[in-house]
């Protein structure tokens, strides 16, 4: 289990890496593009400026948003006594102050975690959650969740999903002044500057136009590996690897079930993805822009465990 851990935290950062390439490199490809030669560095410049302030608003205010989105309301001990004596008992085993707990109307059963840090954490389960758990399944969810909260899962996912949405902000600002303004947009319209910098900007074009979908793959591997850290510290909170295994069968089998609060900007923090269509199972498309890893093979590695 430590191996697994040590290699998902290893994935994680080389992804983020990733993402800050991906960044740095449309940003200056960009520059080169309205600035002509020597201008590159100027993209890349306003490319992290974009992206520090687009993560300094959704660090400070996106677990506000996200509560708000979903319809979560806050419960106190007397209304949910069960389940605030769990958060409450994994906090203390977590070493962590005990997070707001918040119930959700909705009757697929999930849960998820928001908060820029342990001081400052929620946790929000579903109705559905709560009716089809038993203690020790849903110990195994709040495990879970708690481990996105000891290991800033948050603060992790907001980078990322920043860095990516500049990535795409940038991009479709190009390619919406490319279509109106053709290769007049960049500065002067100068093509001369010969055969290799003819190439850099063709490399540049292809480089913009597909940055998005790279950018959202590397979000998705982000998420993913997060989720598999999440399940396996979680595991070694509750000391009890098959109660989230047995969660996680019940929230497959009830995977039919339709989120009205499910969208595709918060899809990353549920327990499990959510959908807002009738029906069961994912297309192979559908599982490659997926947020999470497959439940079997969650499941899979907690019974190895």
């Amino acid at each position: 289990m430590y191996e697994q851990i040590a290699a998902n935290k290893r994935k994680t950062v080389l992804l983020i890496f990733g993402a800050i390439v991906l960044l740095g490199a449309v940003g200056y490809v960009l520059g080169l593009w309205y600035g002509g030669s020597g201008s590159g560095i100027y993209g890349l410049v306003g490319a992290a400026a974009l992206a520090v302030v687009l993560s300094l608003g959704s660090f400070f205010g996106g677990d506000r948003l996200v509560l708000a989105s979903t319809r979560a309301r806050e419960v106190s001990p007397q209304d949910q006594p069960r389940l605030h004596n769990i958060v409450e008992g994994l906090s203390i085993a977590a070493g962590i102050p005990k997070p707001k707990v918040y119930l959700i109307p909705e009757q697929a059963p999930n849960a998820f975690a928001t908060g820029r840090n342990p001081e400052h954490s929620s946790v929000a389960v579903t109705e559905g959650l709560l009716a089809t758990m038993n203690r020790v399944e849903l110990e195994g969810v709040i495990g879970h969740e708690l481990s996105h909260v000891v290991d800033r899962d948050i603060l992790v996912g907001t980078v990322v999903a920043t860095l990516v949405g500049a990535v795409v902000l940038i991009s479709e600002f190009f390619m919406r002044s490319w279509w109106w303004g053709g290769v007049r947009g960049r500065r002067g319209g100068d093509r001369s500057g010969g055969g290799i910098e003819a190439i850099v900007f063709a490399v540049g074009l292809v480089l913009l136009v597909l940055a998005p979908i790279i950018g959202q793959i590397v979000r998705l591997a982000v998420s993913r590996q997060r989720e598999f850290l999440a399940d396996a510290q979680g595991a070694l909170l509750t000391r009890y690897p098959p109660g989230l295994a047995s969660a996680l069968r019940k929230i497959g089998a009830a995977s039919g079930i339709p989120m009205r609060s499910a969208n595709n900007a918060t899809a990353h923090l549920w327990l499990n993805q959510p959908s807002r269509i009738q029906g069961e199972g994912m297309g192979p498309l559908e599982k490659l822009f997926s947020t999470h890893p497959p439940i079997e093979e969650r499941i899979r590695r907690l019974e190895e465990m």
